[in-house]
């Protein structure tokens, strides 16, 4: 099934006793014949959904469409925007009027003045509209009046709330979730949960947004945007074999799904499913060759073979068919990075970040090829925008106090933090305890060191991790054991050391001569039974 479980502490919300099917259909036909397709096509997904209403008499009479608006509406779809609103020069009805003017503002984008006189006309009809309220707030956003085009988004969806394109605008706009508070919203209608549920998405509140999509799960029981949707939240949570099972789900009831496979890639590189993967590639070329999605899983199957110059080639096709694909952007920075071109790398993450500022795989990502470029005061401030992004996520800590280690900055105590920051949210590489470890003994604080290199053994018996840390924390155990007079310990890890080879099990051998001379001067007696102990 690919349903998302539903958690027993939320309430059942009533908003879909006031929704039914024919309603959304209804709704989505409306946004449809205004040329608001992608708004038409997540409610009529939402619509199907849900079971089949009880046939009723229809709520609404179809209207009879105008030989003209057909023919603009034709237009539109052809992108042959100045002839359509040629076609409507005439029109009067709202809804003619409506596509007439958003075919003019696709048509005066990148155009200053048109669009300022576009904006002034539609200035009185946003006050009685809801679309054209919303298409005043889209020019206001071109314009940068940010807080005008919330007031507009505002009054939009509260006399249409369906329309998804109006809540994803405003999506743009929103300096941050707390900001919803302050906005005058339906907050009752379940595009609210959405819409809260996106946000939650977009500022990395990866816990909230699960228990959001889990609650409208029950809702929409068949919903694949709500599964697609908990995956990405999984897959941001890095719970790779969870969003993997979903995304799977996903793919079983629709094996031609292209929508959010592009995630699904990355799943497959990050955990090297050569066959998985090329399987995937394979089909996303046959079915949707020519979709940004298609081209990315390209990309990372190249990628993954290591033919970066080919990846490169797919990503920079997927920006082609739409520059502002942001993982297009981000992906192809890795690629240059692998490459050893880190000017290249670096344009392209700043293009990532001119997409979307809210992305820290793009912030990372600079940080990585400034610290490529032995620039680790450059490195530290994008580190620090990724941590500002991702708090709890343990890499971007690690990854500043690298930077903080560094000849050029050399601050240990500066580093120590960060790596005690990486420790307390969980840093499943263990690079944290290391670094924790060899920094304390590097200042001369045995104990501290002994304490980090003690919780690296622990994780490292308890993952079965192989490599050289295990040595280097047995060694130094068993040296400063030894000499704080903790014998049985240090013959202890000494012992383990010899399941070693190479010099590790000489040293361990080494020591363990020492110890045992050690204990044995402990046992035995002074001389005459008398105590030569002295006392100052």
């Amino acid at each position: 099934s690919n349903r998302v479980e539903q958690p027993s502490n939320w309430r059942t919300s009533t908003a879909m006793v006031r929704v039914s099917r024919a309603e959304l259909a209804h709704a989505a036909s409306q946004m449809r014949e205004r040329g608001l397709i992608e708004a038409s096509q997540f409610v009529s997904a939402l619509a199907t959904s849900l079971p089949r209403d009880k046939p009723r008499t229809r709520l609404v009479e179809a209207e009879e469409d105008d030989a003209s608006f057909e023919l603009a509406r034709i237009y539109f779809e052809q992108r042959q925007y100045r002839q359509c609103a040629s076609a409507l020069k005439d029109a009067s009805d709202s809804k003619s009027c409506f596509l007439r003017w958003h075919a003019l503002a696709l048509d005066a984008v990148g155009k200053p003045e048109e669009l300022q006189a576009l904006r002034s006309s539609l200035v009185l009809a946003s006050d009685t509209d809801a679309f054209h309220a919303y298409l005043h707030a889209t020019l206001l956003i071109e314009c940068e009046a940010y807080e005008e085009a919330k007031i507009e988004l505002g009054k939009s969806i509260r006399k249409f709330p369906l329309n998804w394109s109006a809540w994803m605008a405003l999506a743009k706009v929103v300096t941050g979730p707390g900001e919803l508070a302050n906005l005058d919203l339906p907050k009752e209608h379940f595009m609210a949960d959405f819409f809260s549920a996106f946000l939650a998405v977009e500022f990395q509140d990866c816990v909230k947004a699960l228990e959001i999509y889990q609650h409208l799960a029950a809702d929409f029981p068949n919903s694949d945007y709500v599964v697609a949707q908990a995956a990405l939240v999984h897959y941001n949570l890095r719970n790779f074999d969870r969003a993997q099972a979903l995304y799977e789900q996903l793919l079983v009831k629709d094996p031609e799904r292209i929508q959010g496979m592009d995630v699904y890639s990355n799943i497959l590189y990050v955990k090297e499913s050569f066959a998985e993967l090329s399987f995937l590639a394979h089909r996303a070329m046959e079915t949707a060759k020519y979709t940004p999605e298609a081209c990315c899983i390209a990309g990372n199957y190249f990628s993954l073979r290591q033919q970066h110059e080919k990846a490169v080639l797919y990503f920079r096709r997927a920006l082609k068919l739409n520059p502002d694909y942001l993982s297009a952007w981000t992906l192809m920075g890795h690629e240059y990075l692998e490459l050893k071109n880190p000017p290249a790398a670096i344009d392209a993450y700043r293009r990532a970040v001119g997409v979307s500022p809210r992305d820290y795989r793009a912030w990372y990502g600079l940080g990585q090829t400034y610290e490529f470029l032995q620039m680790p005061y450059y490195a530290l401030y994008y580190y620090r925008r990724a941590a500002q992004l991702r708090p709890t996520d343990a890499r971007m800590w690690c990854a500043m106090g690298q930077c903080y280690e560094s000849e050029k900055l050399d601050m240990a105590s500066a580093a120590i933090r960060c790596y005690r920051r990486a420790y307390i949210n969980d840093d499943r590489e263990g690079v944290a305890l290391h670094k924790l470890a060899n920094l304390h003994k590097q200042l001369g604080q045995d104990e501290y060191a002994a304490h980090y290199f003690r919780k690296n053994l622990i994780r490292i018996n308890e993952e079965k991790a192989t490599g050289s840390d295990a040595v280097e924390a047995l060694l130094f155990l068993a040296a400063h054991c030894r000499n704080i007079g903790s014998l049985s310990e240090a013959e202890e890890y000494c012992t383990q050391l010899l399941d070693f080879g190479g010099p590790a099990k000489e040293k361990a051998k080494s020591l363990l001569m020492e110890i045992r001379n050690m204990q044995d001067l402990q046992d035995t007696p002074s001389p005459g039974g008398m105590d030569i102990s002295y006392s100052p």
